[in-house]
């Protein structure tokens, strides 16, 4: 049994990533910052699953936040360290950069990208001295070829695949791996106010994805089958971009 953080884990590609990695039987520690219902479901659902589990609500944004909900982790979890790190928590607040206010471009950057720097240096630590660690984030389509309206989370996101080719080789020679997963368009509450019968048409596959299936790579990557897998972005994207 391993122990596994997965950020913004109530709902969604968090949640799907959550299951899957219990059906491993790890432990996995779901981080949320408002929505506790549906954390608590999760949680419910991983038990369901014969695994176990904890809540750990945090603001990824918050460096002071980050710092505070891991290093307490840590201290009462002695002799344990968390190995797998799946980096998934994110915010859309799409806007033309002609309207895009700052509060828009800071918050998509502090959530998504600058959270990157404050949980992976809070547990890099242990898994290098462990000699084992997984470390998956979730980017996306966006960061990748850029979409319009999305300025800020496209430039957070290939922040983010830049920072994970980067760390990969940093860490590479003591077993720890950094991968990245890019989603397309998944069925999701982050996607509900996009217009799925047009964006489709656009997707080879001609539907929008499930977040069952973006986790079923987070799991694969997570695994000792991909332990000579890393500086990777996978996509799942239907064919959509390649």
């Amino acid at each position: 049994m391993k122990h596994v953080l997965v950020t913004g884990g109530s709902r969604g590609i968090g949640r799907a990533c959550c299951l899957r990695l219990a059906d491993e039987g790890h432990y996995i520690i779901i981080n949320y910052l408002s929505n506790k219902d549906e954390a608590e479901k999760t949680l419910e659902m991983v038990r369901e699953k014969g695994s176990d589990g904890e809540l750990l609500k945090f603001d990824v944004s918050s460096q002071q936040e980050v710092e505070n909900a891991l290093n307490g982790w840590m201290e009462t979890h002695e002799g344990a360290y968390i190995s797998i790190l799946v980096n998934n928590a994110g915010i859309r607040k799409d806007a033309l950069v002609m309207w895009m206010k700052d509060d828009e471009w800071q918050d998509v950057i502090n959530t998504n990208l600058n959270s990157f720097l404050y949980v992976i240096r809070a547990l890099i630590k242990d898994m290098l001295i462990n000699k084992f660690g997984r470390i998956i984030n979730v980017v996306s389509l966006s960061g990748q070829k850029g979409l319009p309206g999305q300025a800020n989370y496209s430039a957070a996101k290939a922040g983010m695949i830049g920072a994970t080719k980067a760390l990969a080789q940093e860490v590479a020679k003591k077993e720890v791996t950094v991968n990245a997963v890019a989603p397309g368009f998944i069925r999701t509450d982050m996607t509900r106010d996009m217009d799925e019968s047009q964006l489709k048409a656009m997707i080879p596959m001609g539907r929008f994805g499930s977040p069952e299936e973006v986790a079923g790579i987070v799991g694969f990557l997570a695994s000792e089958e991909a332990s000579y897998i890393t500086g990777a972005v996978i996509n799942v994207n239907g064919g959509l971009y390649t």
